[in-house]
């Protein structure tokens, strides 16, 4: 029998009682015994000392003391929709979990750069930033209403941009030609939803700035068709998915990720033009957005399959790769309802590929290099594993498309087996997870893109969509639950 923290916590009273049984390494033994079902040959390498050691790296800061303070019985409509759903334990448990994971992030989450003033977001235990990890963070805060740090990073970023454009898509060690995914005018419509509306501060230098980050992105395009590349699987956030998006610096793949990403920050600029008054700009972003769409379709689109491919720029021929990434044609709402269809009902819900145990896996099932876990050297991790297990930014972006073609049932689906996940099968977030059998992956105690997790299923039952470039934000977590932000650092 599986023995959860709070079990722990209480079979010992206090939270000292915890720390002692941690240090005892029981959690992490049992952890360990986990991964040995998983995959013997590898962890039976191991000595009893490292079975026991702390599976995050030593720069992790201490964990926050559990939360074991009363919870309230749901008061509005949509959290006493929630609890029908979830019931009254899995109710307490989120409401300790969200306590927790908050007091987590803004201690640790809010770090200083050197030699800059302020405070960073990150979701990492190392002190680095990333591209769309700040956009899919900065969803999980706008749940509470916070939105200074959809600002803070972004102008950090857009500040060190070089003269023809391009971005690292990190902070602190650069990624050499990793230009930062098109998810930078998304973030501003996503903070400024939440400062009253305000846009004017982009005027002038941060909006010319966020226009050549995007002409920038269109220069990848070697063949003129339209359509850039990326650098590599690495570049894209899909850190081995080789086979679909090349090698690093290979400038190969067209991907339909990245077409995605682009057709929705194309219209996120064009509704920052019309709030700046510019409505030639606007009206030309639109314009980009539809071609571009227009585009995709005529050039990723597989009848036969009922699927869109990525396609390798320098051969002109697609790359018949399933990777849960084609998927962001719902997200930017590019697929035609026909098409969807086929896509949501031959692939993503079908359990011989991508709907597994615990959906949407990475790699449909049939990809002959599809695996799950992780590769690990003697219980050191070595890798990022997207050729299998499931990864919220995907799962974040699916789960949203889906609604906006109609699944409702679909997606409210995927949102409860990604709670189940997260909540049940797990102490605490990582940042990925095995989908077949939903076993955490990767950093543990993971403050990051993870946390939407926990808010999937509200947004459902609310019918709300945080990540609209048309709709308010709203601090659902605080106006439903009742839970609200810790004190953070001044951004």
């Amino acid at each position: 029998m599986t023995v959860t923290r709070r079990e722990l916590i209480v079979s010992s009273a206090t939270v000292a009682g915890m720390a002692a049984l941690e240090q005892m390494g029981l959690v992490r033994l049992a952890a360990a015994q986990t991964a040995v079902a998983q995959d013997p040959a590898v962890w039976a390498k191991m000595t009893p000392e490292e079975l026991m050691a702390p599976q995050h790296s030593p720069d992790w800061p201490p964990a926050p003391p559990a939360d074991t303070g009363p919870v309230a019985k749901p008061a509005t409509a949509a959290a006493k929709a929630l609890y029908a759903k979830i019931g009254a334990a899995e109710w307490e448990e989120l409401i300790h979990r969200l306590r927790q994971l908050n007091v987590d992030m803004a201690t640790n989450g809010f770090r200083p750069v050197k030699g800059i003033e302020g405070t960073y977001l990150t979701g990492y235990p190392n002190n680095e930033f990333y591209d769309w990890d700040l956009y899919f963070e900065n969803i999980y805060l706008s749940y509470y209403g916070v939105w200074p740090w959809c600002f803070s990073n972004l102008k950090e970023f857009l500040n060190r941009q070089q003269p023809d454009g391009y971005i690292s898509r990190s902070l602190i060690n650069r990624r050499d030609r990793q230009h930062f995914k098109p998810f930078l005018a998304q973030l501003v419509v996503l903070g400024a939803r939440q400062d009253g509306n305000d846009f004017a501060w982009l005027k002038g230098n941060y909006y010319d700035r966020l226009t050549k980050y995007l002409v920038k992105w269109f220069s990848y395009d070697g063949d003129g068709n339209g359509l850039p590349t990326w650098n590599s699987a690495d570049a894209a956030g899909t850190d081995n998915q080789w086979s679909r998006a090349g090698a690093l610096a290979s400038f190969e793949v067209e991907g339909v990720d990245l077409a995605s990403y682009l057709v929705r920050e194309l219209r996120a600029m064009a509704v920052i033009a019309t709030e700046l008054g510019l409505k030639a700009d606007a009206a030309g972003f639109t314009k980009h957005a539809d071609e571009l769409g227009k585009t995709m379709n005529a050039t990723f689109w597989d009848e036969k399959e009922g699927m869109y491919f990525d396609r390798n720029e320098k051969t002109g021929e697609r790359v018949y790769v399933k990777s849960a990434t084609s998927f962001g044609v719902l997200f930017a709402g590019v697929a035609t309802p026909e098409r969807a269809k086929r896509m949501v009902r031959e692939h993503l819900m079908n359990p011989a590929e991508f709907w597994l145990k615990y959906p949407v896996a990475s790699y449909a099932k049939t990809e002959p290099d599809y695996y799950q876990g992780a590769h690990y050297d003697r219980g050191t991790h070595k890798e990022c594993n997207w050729r299998g297990p499931t990864w919220a930014p995907t799962n974040y972006m699916i789960f949203q498309g889906l609604r906006r073609y109609g699944y409702k049932a679909e997606a409210q689906e995927l949102a409860a087996r990604c709670f189940e996940m997260a909540l049940e099968k797990n102490t605490a977030l990582h940042e990925y997870y095995n989908a077949e059998t939903g076993v955490g992956l990767g950093k543990d105690r993971f403050w990051g893109f993870t946390s939407l997790y926990y808010g999937m299923l509200l947004e459902s039952v609310m019918g709300y969509d945080a990540s609209s470039l048309e709709r308010p934000v709203r601090p659902i977590m605080t106006s439903e639950l009742g839970i609200k932000f810790p004190a953070v650092p001044k951004a």
